[in-house]
């Protein structure tokens, strides 16, 4: 079967927006975290975010024609260019306050999510896209393993790390199901074994965060899924924000090596 070259640019691009929005926010808690310690275990998930999505960025740009860089696709598009889903985008809180409960509840249903798609595209037919998630899978493992362990101490901790460890995981629930749509992925795709439905993830990672809530003392949230759309380009007033922040350098210096 001959894989479609645009299912499979979107599809690198949207693996490799996720990752690098989720960097960009992690990165926003170096020195800012309880203790020194997570100060570098988060500085080291940010950087292991910001490997996977260079790799996915420059092979889905040396796709297109004319060809783009990693950087090009990084800092030269625009808001709704951007396939990321809506969860790794959003801020840590509403109040501008950093939550270290919500970057816990947050790292642990997306890494558990990465955990589960990586492992399956380590198998893709396309060689490239089962190089990038046969390195990454190794790393998410940690980081999935680092948000559980997190997840427990505050879970089990005391009253309060016990309410305020499950609000971030009722406000992030929403935007769980985007993790798990699958109109964005050309179906010819998975089909070809070059790509994996997100739909098919869905029971072990509801299995897998079922587990780790139980041991928590916590419970699965029971909320409506919020309206998203970050697959197809539709954004919170946040993203704004945040690629300002992220591309403004690059922009302001067009060209420039550094």
């Amino acid at each position: 079967m001959i894989i479609p070259r645009n299912g499979v640019i979107d599809y690198a691009t949207a693996l490799g927006d996720d990752a690098l929005l989720a960097a960009q926010r992690m990165g926003e808690w170096i020195a800012a975290a309880p203790q020194i310690e997570e100060d570098v275990a988060i500085g080291n998930i940010a950087l292991d975010l910001l490997g996977q999505a260079r790799s996915l960025l420059s092979y889905a740009g040396s796709l297109e024609d004319p060809v783009r860089t990693e950087d090009d696709l990084a800092y030269f598009r625009d808001e709704r260019e951007f396939l990321n889903v809506q969860l790794v985008q959003r801020p840590w809180s509403g109040s501008g306050e950093r939550d270290f409960g919500v970057l816990v509840a947050r790292m642990l249903l997306f890494a558990t999510y990465q955990r589960a798609l990586y492992a399956a595209l380590a198998t893709s037919t396309d060689e490239t896209l089962a190089g990038v998630a046969g390195k990454a899978v190794k790393e998410v493992d940690y980081h999935r393993d680092h948000a559980t362990m997190w997840t427990l101490r505050l879970g089990d901790g005391t009253d309060e790390s016990h309410d305020r460890i499950q609000a971030a995981l009722d406000a992030e629930w929403r935007y769980v199901a985007e993790l798990f749509e699958n109109d964005f992925v050309d179906p010819a795709l998975v089909e070809s074994g070059a790509a994996v439905d997100p739909a098919t993830l869905r029971d072990g990672f509801d299995r897998r965060i079922s587990e780790v809530l139980a041991e928590a003392t916590l419970t699965v949230p029971e909320v409506a899924p919020a309206v998203t759309g970050g697959r197809r380009g539709l954004h919170s007033t946040s993203m704004g924000y945040l690629l300002a922040e992220m591309q403004h350098l690059a922009r302001s210096h067009p060209g420039v090596s550094w």
